[in-house]
């Protein structure tokens, strides 16, 4: 019997789903949780994994179609790809569709011994957003002995490569993962037998966590070989079939790791090897390579439909505007201290934390500062009554080629500057590639978009509902300032000015709200004192 592939659900309120794009097409070989189609929903783009191997049978979708939940969109016929090349590729590349279940270990692998009673250990979670990981190696075979917090195996997920320490002393009896499968957070990849039997299950991922700064810290370490450099069991895949080096390909990933969209632009575009050095001097560079070709333009005259996003974009951004009356405030602030600190900071900071040193952090953490004492602005209104979040949920609008995500950063007020950094990069990058989650772009309560960089001063950005504030980032400029000195002497001076926007919903927020808002958020980064990390 054929594999029917249906329709994902992609959240708690998504009812239905648009095709956008087919990756295969009938008769296409197809590896178990490779991406088989794109879609489009109320809440995120994201590529769907194929449930099994074998092949595409039938496409029963078009691509533009919406249909329901759990509808059939295609059939997959097993067998045809199948065998051992099928847990190499066992690489989950988006939130979406049947979880990864862990198949059991092959024929190579380590046979088990026979398991008493004994402490499971499992795969741990190395970050708020990662759901899996890839043992890429064990370090140890059934039957030996293994000391508490001594390294067992060796992962490999989104964000780091790390060396993973037993939770227990004892004899690891049993090996029920192998090499190259990849499985979610918390899954049972082995048994230890002997000393603490007892242990509880959860007990091996606090550990971890604390091996994941060594292994971002020390990147150089992993790019000892081809097989070692930063990437996914996918991108591990794609290079052996189209037989490159992955050495040669540079990585625009967090710490160089090496991305989807890497390899394929390498592959695509054919570029060579003595390249190579160049462009991972230079990373950012890389980016616009990365990108497969948009579609053609329309032509003069042509009339094109409305995507699926852009259709809701306009729904939404016409529903705020009925909803909430805007308001607008623009406030002139001094950056000259912060471009001068993350001038001086900025390459030891990205050698240090493995992430890139922007000036988004210092602004969402100015924020976060300023909502915290004008809480108003955090609130929503919900019928005749205000609701004061809990949390400061800030949103940071994404601009895809395709239309406009806002991904959300969950309580930041818990998060220090670095932790912001690292979720920044970590959603934006991840907005780019189709990879949200649906509950990664809802429960916003404050909004943040930076068209500066498209070069304008400065904006009048809408609401986005139920929210009751966004604030819109302007282009950073040097601009003639009069300074006045302690002794009241006035000087003129180069400084870098930038120029904000608050917009607020004038049924919650008064102007004097809004003022007091903007003013705090001003001195905090004119006056910036706080560690960076």
């Amino acid at each position: 019997m054929p594999t029917e592939v249906v329709m994902p659900q992609m959240g708690e309120s998504i009812t239905e789903g648009t095709i956008t794009k087919w990756l295969k097409k009938p008769g296409d070989s197809v590896q178990r949780d490779e991406p088989l189609f794109e879609i489009s929903t109320d809440k995120v783009d994201a590529e769907i994994p194929s449930p099994a191997a074998g092949t595409l049978e039938e496409i029963k979708v078009a691509e533009g179609s919406t249909v329901q939940v759990n509808t059939v969109v295609c059939t997959i016929s097993e067998g045809a790809a199948s065998g051992a090349a099928a847990p190499a590729a066992a690489k989950v590349e988006t939130p979406a569709a049947a979880p990864v279940e862990a198949a059991a270990p092959s024929a190579a692998a380590t046979p088990a011994a026979p398991a008493g009673p004994g402490t499971e250990v499992v795969m741990p979670q190395m970050g708020e957003s990662i759901t899996e990981g890839t043992i890429t190696k064990w370090l140890k075979k059934v039957g030996d002995t293994v000391q508490r917090d001594e390294p067992i195996f060796e992962i490999s997920t989104d964000k780091v490569d790390a060396e993973i320490p037993s939770p227990i002393a004892g004899t690891l009896t049993e090996i029920k993962v192998s090499e190259g499968q990849t499985v979610t957070v918390n899954t049972v990849v082995a048994v230890i037998g002997g000393a603490a039997g007892k242990a509880a299950p959860a007990a091996a991922a606090p550990a971890p966590a604390a091996a994941a700064p060594v292994a971002a810290a020390a990147p150089a370490a992993s790019v000892t070989a081809g097989e070692h450099v930063r990437s996914s069991p996918l991108v591990r895949k794609i290079a052996k079939e189209n037989k490159v080096d992955l050495t040669q390909v540079p990585g625009t990933g967090g710490a160089g790791r090496i991305t989807k969209s890497d390899i394929l632009a390498h592959v695509e575009g054919g570029a060579k090897p003595s390249a190579a050095p160049v462009a991972a001097v230079a990373p950012a560079a890389a980016a616009p390579a990365a990108a497969k070709p948009s579609a053609a333009q329309p032509m003069p005259g042509e009339l094109v439909p409305l995507s699926k996003m852009r259709g809701i974009i306009a729904q939404r951004m016409v529903e705020s505007k009925r909803t909430s009356p805007h308001v607008h405030t623009v406030f002139k602030v001094d950056m000259t201290r912060i471009v001068k600190l993350r001038e001086k900071e900025k390459n030891k900071y990205e050698q240090r934390n493995g992430v890139k040193l922007t000036y988004m952090p210092f602004i969402t953490r100015a924020a976060i500062v300023a909502l915290k004492k004008h809480p108003i602005v955090n609130a929503s209104m919900q019928g005749d009554a205000i609701l004061y979040n809990k949390s400061i949920n800030i949103g940071v609008a994404v601009a895809l080629d395709w239309g406009l995500i806002v991904p959300v950063i969950k309580q930041t007020e818990e998060k220090n500057f670095l932790g912001i950094t690292r979720s920044i990069i970590d959603l934006a990058d991840r907005a780019r590639n189709k990879k949200l989650a649906p509950d990664e772009v809802s429960g916003g309560t404050f909004t943040l978009t930076n068209s500066g960089i498209f070069g304008e001063q400065f904006g009048t950005p809408i609401i986005l509902q139920p929210q009751v504030g966004i604030l819109g980032i302007g282009g950073l400029n040097k601009e003639a300032e009069v300074i006045t000195d302690k002794d009241g002497q006035e000087s003129i001076a180069i400084r870098s000015i930038q120029r904000f926007t608050l917009g607020f919903d004038h049924r919650i927020v008064d102007g004097a709200d809004a003022g007091k808002f903007m003013t705090d958020f001003k001195a905090y980064l004119e006056n910036w004192s706080e560690d960076i990390g």
